[in-house]
């Protein structure tokens, strides 16, 4: 009498996703984060600040967290990615465009200010954060044209650049970012609740550091353009903007020290740390061998998806011939994409990490199944938040009509993937705390089916 049958190895992996993501759902982290501090009692009402890919639950946790302690809501704003999804809430929606700013992004930023207007000095201020802020309330500083703030967001997509370096180069030309709304704000309480997507958690480079100071000077930022090759194809404005700073003839972002964030506290809820752990957990009650990796991935996305894929496979051959259980090697961090000047492919850097790593799998023996996912559910500017991919993937794809060499060099990891039925499509998260990439090792007897 047999047992039940074994997860495919895509349940598998679309179970430890799943409870990757759970465990960093910002609603819950926020809540257990409030529990823990205390909300002090007060005849003070609180504003509340949402911004970012997790706004909607964020905001829906606070305002219920509020009336729990009983304080008064004041006021306030809640700016994300999707259609209304507080339509029930007290709080005014605004949609913004995300990855790159748009028409939204620039009347989101302008909702904002509305709201920021109408805050007192002596006002408490909750302001909850997540990733997608910084192209969400995008909107130019004074002397840049808002296409042009667009096109310098477009540039540093295709540069290679990491999230950390980016947003450095971000916030100099945003009307919110490095430290500005704390300025806004100012001298307001300022309580910052922040879901972590960058690498090492620096808070300064989360959503483009709102209400944090600014550490890099327009020197800094000049140099990252220059050493991305990037500081003749920005707009003529923004080198003007980076000349006036560095002769002293406008002013700075707002530095350490700076009266505007006496009195701003920060603090993270939720981190991609957090996700990995709870992947690995549920892989150990599934009875699996997980190994949590500690060194975050970075770096570019193919060459990451290829050396991954020939680690696992290595970790494979090493195991008992044979070997009836399952390993799985669990990685977190955020891979980047360097495009070409006129590359027009679609896909996202967990698709191009996935392809490159079906390439590697691709020859014969131990069987390797390897999933590379965005936790907030979207990869790129598509509908799918990254793929499972196997050893016969790329096959798959060549056998569907495509050219996965072709697509791969050409950034257009969507369509391949999709041409072999790999995509996974969760649809969104409603978290984001950068990149899971998980893979399973099942030993040389076992078996593929996804």
């Amino acid at each position: 009498m047999t047992g039940p049958a074994r997860p495919t190895p895509r349940a598998l992996l679309t179970d430890l996703y799943s409870a990757a993501t759970a465990a960093v759902a910002p609603g819950p982290g926020l809540r257990a984060s409030l529990d823990r501090q205390g909300i002090e009692r007060s005849s003070d009402p609180v504003w509340i600040l949402a911004l970012g890919k997790a706004a909607v639950p964020m905001a829906d946790t606070a305002v219920q967290a509020l009336k729990d302690a009983g304080r008064l809501l004041a006021g306030g704003i809640v700016i994300g990615p999707g259609e209304d999804g507080s339509r029930n809430s007290p709080l005014p929606y605004s949609q913004g465009d995300h990855p790159e700013p748009g028409t939204g992004s620039w009347a989101a930023s302008d909702a904002l200010g509305g709201v920021v207007s109408r805050i007192s000095q002596n006002a408490e201020v909750w302001v909850l954060l997540s990733g997608g802020t910084t192209s969400l309330v995008a909107a130019p500083e004074e002397g840049l044209e808002a296409a042009e703030l667009t096109a310098i967001y477009s540039l540093l997509l295709g540069s290679g650049l990491d999230i950390t370096a980016m947003n450095r180069i971000r916030k100099r030309f945003s009307r919110w970012g490095g430290g500005k709304l704390a300025r806004a704000l100012a001298p307001a309480t300022v309580r910052a609740y922040v879901v972590s997507d960058v690498i090492g958690d620096d808070l300064a480079s989360i959503a483009s550091g709102p209400c944090l100071p600014d550490p890099s000077t327009a020197t800094d930022v000049r140099g990252l353009l220059e050493k991305a090759g990037l500081w003749t194809r920005v707009p003529e404005s923004a080198r003007v903007l980076i000349r006036l700073a560095e002769a002293g003839r406008i002013p700075e972002t707002p530095k350490p020290g700076d009266e505007a964030f006496t009195k701003v506290t920060s603090q993270i809820i939720a981190s991609n740390r957090l996700a990995l752990q709870a992947a690995a957990e549920r892989a150990t009650k599934l009875g699996l061998d997980p190994i949590l990796v500690d060194e975050p991935i970075a770096g570019e996305a193919a060459e990451v998806g290829r050396k991954l894929a020939a680690d696992l496979r290595e970790t494979c051959a090493g195991g008992p011939a044979g070997a009836s259980r399952v390993r799985c090697i669990i990685w977190g961090g955020e891979t980047t994409v360097t495009l070409d000047a006129g590359a027009a492919g679609l896909g996202g850097r967990c698709q191009e990490l996935s392809l490159a790593a079906a390439e590697t799998l691709r020859a014969e023996g131990a069987s390797v199944t390897l999933l590379a996912a965005g936790t907030d559910g979207r990869d790129g500017p598509t509908d799918a938040a990254g793929a499972i991919v196997d050893r016969t993937t790329w096959t798959s794809i060549i056998r569907a009509g495509r050219d996965p060499s072709s697509d791969l060099g050409q950034h257009n990891a969507y369509y391949a993937l999709d041409a072999a039925g790999a995509l996974l499509r969760p649809g969104l998260t409603g978290t984001n705390v950068m990149d899971v990439v998980i893979g399973l090792c099942l030993g040389t007897t076992g078996d593929d089916r996804r």
